[in-house]
């Protein structure tokens, strides 16, 4: 039971801080990255599709992204939508290829970037210790019908709380690498 316990707690930390990391892969630094573009989407056929599925997006050079739609007709679409995105980017289109540049940070967006970046971490701990109180909980109910010891109950409480400081270390880990990419020129 027991065992149980620390497994689901565990597992659930772990997309926690899996979570966190997909996040900040949104965030942009100033190297350009394919998965910037993961979270914009297209009309395509009337239906809203996620743009790697109609087109690809690829890294051109260390600022710039290509984006080659599968179809001529979806070259305007997919410039409109890079566009209208939340990005700010200036997609150009010179025939079928939509080239992305990606302008500098500036030393004002790198330390909003890093507060944003700092609040998603700190959102990926509170979901971590929420964790670790469900993980207590039911530990809690267990004592409570007898069916573990109060040495049991403690060695528990010992355990959840070691798992829940290495997610915490997990992100800081995740946090600093993050930080230190915004830094950089």
């Amino acid at each position: 039971m027991l065992d149980d316990i620390m497994k689901d707690a565990a597992e659930r930390m772990g997309k926690s801080v899996a979570s966190l990391e997909q996040e900040l892969k949104k965030l942009r630094t100033g190297r350009a990255h394919t998965s910037l573009m993961d979270h914009i989407t297209v009309e395509y056929y009337g239906s809203e599709v996620p743009l790697n599925q109609v087109a690809n997006v690829t890294v051109e050079d260390s600022r710039t992204l290509s984006v080659n739609p599968w179809e001529k007709s979806m070259v305007q679409v997919v410039e409109k939508a890079i566009l209208t995105s939340d990005l700010g980017l200036s997609p150009a289109t010179s025939g079928s290829v939509i080239r992305v540049p990606l302008p500098p940070l500036t030393e004002e967006r790198r330390r909003d970037m890093i507060k944003v970046v700092r609040a998603e971490a700190e959102g990926a701990k509170v979901a971590i210790r929420n964790i670790r109180r469900d993980a207590l909980h039911h530990v809690k109910e267990l004592l409570k019908e007898k069916e573990i010891t109060e040495d049991d109950d403690r060695r528990a409480h010992d355990d959840v709380q070691h798992l829940t400081d290495r997610f915490v270390k997990k992100v800081d880990e995740v946090l600093a690498v993050k930080e230190k990419e915004l830094l950089e020129i």
